[in-house]
């Protein structure tokens, strides 16, 4: 948390509320700098009904963390619009209900702990108030966890830590900027889910890996258990961890 947030506790009121009648509707969908996580990817390519292919090369753009050294997606930024989000209009999202973590928790930020003896995680959550937001100050009566909750963002948040668990794994065995092979394995296996899956099915990818027939199976049709096993199979083909297959 940096010192510009305001420390919050789930049971804090939160006295926010965004809706289109404030005069800043849709501010905060502009100047955008979105990294997006490997959950927000599937779920907005599903949303639009088109492949992970398509919507990284319309709507996104690649670089590389420079304290992870990994891939990093984010919005494609367009100056001719201010660098909008491409899916904000008038009327607010064009994708509200499949929209980015990182949407549904404005204005809070959210930082985890994980226990190392039991690996329980513990979060902790700040306000940011920005000078172009007036949704501050209007009483709600919600607290900080029951406006969470009607962003219907925990599931996005435990897919986020799926992410940064993979991160501390490789900051701890692989340091450094990924290369060649391991950066295209971990694009692959984390948001070009589609290719992942073709490559699976169609180009022999795991030949030398015995998947049970269940679990092959589930990924064949199942985007979430696709990207399950991908996070499982990047930290195998990366970092040597054993895969499971959930047991």
């Amino acid at each position: 948390m940096t010192e510009d947030m305001i420390p919050m506790n789930p049971e804090d009121l939160m006295n926010f509320n965004c809706n289109f009648e404030n005069v800043c509707f849709n501010d905060c969908c502009r100047d955008l700098n979105q990294a997006l996580i490997p959950y927000d990817v599937l779920r907005l390519k599903n949303n639009l009904g088109i492949s992970s292919q398509v919507f990284l090369k319309t709507y996104t753009s690649l670089h590389y963390g420079p304290e992870s050294g990994l891939p990093v997606i984010e919005f494609k930024p367009n100056p001719d619009t201010g660098y909008e989000c491409p899916f904000v209009t008038p009327k607010g999202c064009l994708v509200y209900e499949d929209r980015p973590g990182s949407c549904r928790m404005y204005p809070l930020a959210r930082a985890i702990a994980r226990s190392r003896e039991t690996g329980e995680i513990t979060q902790y959550f700040a306000l940011i108030e920005e000078p172009h937001c007036k949704g501050f100050g209007k009483k709600t009566g919600q607290t900080v966890k029951e406006w969470l909750k009607g962003q219907d963002v925990d599931r996005h948040n435990k897919e986020n830590d799926k992410l940064m668990e993979l991160i501390s794994l490789k900051n701890q065995i692989l340091p450094g900027k990924l290369e060649g092979a391991q950066s295209d394995q971990f694009y692959l296996g984390l948001y070009d889910v589609d290719a992942f899956r073709e490559q699976i099915f169609e180009e022999n990818l795991l030949d030398k890996i015995n998947l049970p027939e269940n679990l092959l199976n589930k990924i064949k049709k199942d985007d979430e258990a696709l990207l399950n096993f991908g996070i499982d199979w990047v930290k195998f083909m990366l970092f040597g961890v054993k895969m499971t297959f959930g047991e």
